[in-house]
This record gives structure tokens, sequence and C-alpha cells, in this order.
């Protein structure tokens, strides 16, 4: 396999802390998707027996048009779908999931919450246009939903890159599911089996 089991099911300690943090959020995704999907037809061809013929020179005689990619066995494919891919996916699921469920239950340590209780800013009132700057300093939106936005523009840029990956490991492995999401959930109910 070429990333370790371990490496490809690995996620974060998951807390409310974690998902306000956006960019920590945002890295494990990140790092998540780079090793997994990102270099997907690079690991799909470490799956893939070298001929064992060995190298043909008159190969090199005629140039073609486009390099046809080499289909990977079925045994080697599922395994890595088993224990690479779809424990990736899942993982990230299971944290945009968490991190959603984080955004729609309430926040009691948002800091506008905490200033609107506390009568000394409720008072005071800054003019802009003597601190433009001012506005900057004070949240105008709650955590939660922050959240919320950045877990919906995460989870659009999972499908398109789950979309693409799917789209790759069909062509390579032969797969009969057509869209990953059926892929995924039939991993699902036989991991849950198990």
């Amino acid at each position: 396999m070429p990333l370790s089991d371990s490496m490809s099911q690995t996620s974060p300690h998951l807390t409310p802390h974690f998902c306000f943090s956006t960019t920590a959020l945002r890295d494990f995704l990140r790092i998540s998707r780079s090793s997994v999907d990102d270099p997907i037809n690079q690991q799909l061809n470490a799956l893939v027996t070298p001929a064992r013929a060995g190298f043909d020179p008159s190969s090199t005689s005629h140039r073609a048009s486009r390099p046809l990619a080499r289909q990977v066995d079925a045994q080697s494919c599922k395994g890595f779908k088993d224990k690479v891919l779809f424990p990736s996916w899942q993982s990230r699921s299971d944290v945009l999931n968490y991190c959603a469920l984080v955004a729609t239950s309430p926040d009691p340590d948002d800091p506008i919450r905490i200033e609107a209780k506390n009568e000394k800013n409720q008072e005071r009132v800054v003019d802009e246009r003597l601190d433009p700057y001012s506005a900057r300093s004070l949240p105008n939106e709650p955590r939660t939903e922050k959240l919320a936005s950045v877990v919906r523009q995460e989870r659009g840029i999972e499908n398109i890159i789950r979309s693409r990956t799917w789209g790759i490991v069909k062509e390579r492995c032969g797969e009969t599911v057509e869209i990953w999401e059926e892929a995924l959930a039939g991993w699902q109910r036989a991991t849950a089996q198990l």
C-alpha cells in the first residue's frame, strides 16, 4: 500500500475548539486530501505490477498520442479502497459532521455573546470617523455562523475532490459503481457488519 493504514485513518481529537479554530480544521482537511486524493494516479500506479518481460526499446520508435493508463488488478484496488481511500474519506466526513453539529449548537464562549453581557462594552460607542479600524477588533458574526459557512464550503470542496478521485478510480480499477456516494455507502455497510 502506498500509505500506511494508520496514516489514512488518523483523525484529530474532536473538540469544539478544534472546529472553531478553522485554520486547524482546514489544515487537517488539506493534509488528508493532499496525501490521498491529490496523488491518486501515483498511488494507483504504485499498485500496478511492473512488466515481467522488461523494457522493450522498440516501444519508443513511435510516439503514442496519449499514454493509456494501465489497469490495476481488482484485488489491489479493493485493498487500496478499503484500507486507504474510504477510511480517509470517512475520517474527513466524521470531522465535518462533528463540526456541523458544533456549528448548530449554542456557543456559550462566543466573543459576541460575552461582549454583549459586558455592560461597559454595551455603553461604549465608537465613532468610526475617529477610529476607522475599530470595527476590525469587534466580531460582527457569531462563531457558529462562521463555522457553519466554513463547513458548507469544505463539504462542497469534498464533493468535487471525491468526484474527481472516484472518476480516476473507476477508470483505472474498472469500477462498476457510478458515483462515489454509493461506493462509500457500500463500504460503510460492509465495515459495519464486521
